[in-house]
């Protein structure tokens, strides 16, 4: 079953919040904040991955193919993943993808469950 973008952004929101409240545990440093961090930008970029064209082309400034290969260098090559690279993920790109996921949620019309 396909997923709309609507779930992919919300799971791309709860996945930021969780990681930031990994971070509150200690520094990227500590191998479980650097697991639980890493798995979470897993799901962002496989949430990133199922986002339409028609959405991420309305957040142009937001590097999406980068996102995806970043879940996929998780994915596949996780014992060669560089805790100063997620850092630096985490301190230069994480506000602006949860700004930009905040705008795209803000666009999409959203359905209310039938009652």
């Amino acid at each position: 079953m396909s997923r709309s973008d609507a779930d992919a952004l919300d799971d791309i929101a709860a996945a930021i919040t969780s990681i930031r409240s990994h971070l509150k545990h200690g520094p990227i440093s500590l191998e479980l904040v650097m697991d639980a961090v890493a798995m979470r930008l897993l799901e962002i970029g496989e949430a990133v991955k199922a986002l339409s064209t028609e959405t991420t082309d309305t957040e142009p400034e937001i590097r999406w193919r980068e996102i995806a290969g970043m879940r996929d260098f998780l994915a596949h090559h996780y014992f060669a993943t560089n805790p100063e690279i997620v850092q630096a993920v985490i301190d230069q790109d994480l506000q602006p993808l949860a700004e930009a996921v905040d705008r795209m949620q803000a666009r999409l019309p959203r359905h209310e469950p039938d009652a």
